[in-house]
């Protein structure tokens, strides 16, 4: 558990914790900026077009990411009758929070980098660490907000594409998506299936051999 590192090595927990919250804002607050600029205020009226990260974290779900190793940040609001892009406006919304993860790991991934080369910081050197974690922290909400499962942000791109002779298979998303979610996530802790570990390695792996 994470919350184990507030004994274990209380400045790791620090880092550690400032790249969740740097993360979760991030992606929450891009999904508000797309909204509003397609149209739709409701993030803004609701105090979500800010980049304060108390307006975006779910203080139970940041909990259980301390004790559980998941958790979730707010959902962002939009009302998708106010979107100008009828169609795809829903997707893009969706898909602002993992881009903008994306971003953020490219952005840290080449500070990195920058860092290994030109400077004589070591492995264990906060700073390192810290950018290592926004780098993983990043990449995990991307890889899991792909998912097309709803509530997810990877369903509203799927929907999208789907034709209206398929709303059969969105309204059976709809109603067992978070089911299938939460299956999966237990799935992985108390069965070892084994699913998102062996997702996120290959993705991180990715992402390294691509900096480096």
């Amino acid at each position: 558990m994470i919350i184990e590192l507030l004994w274990q090595n209380p400045s790791l927990f620090v880092v550690w914790v400032l790249a969740v919250v740097f993360a979760i804002t991030i992606h929450e607050f891009s999904h508000a900026l797309l909204g509003f600029a397609l149209g739709d205020r409701t993030a803004k009226d609701m105090g979500r077009l800010t980049l304060n990260p108390f307006a975006h974290l779910d203080f139970f779900g940041f909990f259980l990411l301390l004790i559980a190793g998941f958790g979730w940040g707010k959902p962002v609001p939009f009302n998708p009758y106010n979107l100008k892009a009828k169609k795809w406006g829903p997707a893009i919304v969706a898909l602002a929070g993992p881009l903008s993860n994306l971003a953020a790991i490219v952005v840290f991934g080449l500070v990195l980098k920058l860092l290994s080369l030109y400077s004589s910081l070591t492995a264990d050197n906060l700073l390192i660490l810290f950018l290592v974690y926004l780098i993983q922290i990043n990449m995990i909400l991307m890889v899991f907000n792909l998912l097309p499962i709803p509530p997810l942000d990877g369903s509203k791109l799927l929907f999208s594409l789907l034709p209206a002779s398929q709303n059969n298979i969105k309204f059976f998303l709809e109603r067992y998506g978070p089911t299938l979610i939460l299956f999966l996530i237990l799935g992985d802790r108390l069965f070892n299936l084994n699913f998102f570990s062996w997702l996120f390695q290959n993705v991180y792996s990715l992402i390294i051999n691509i900096i480096f």
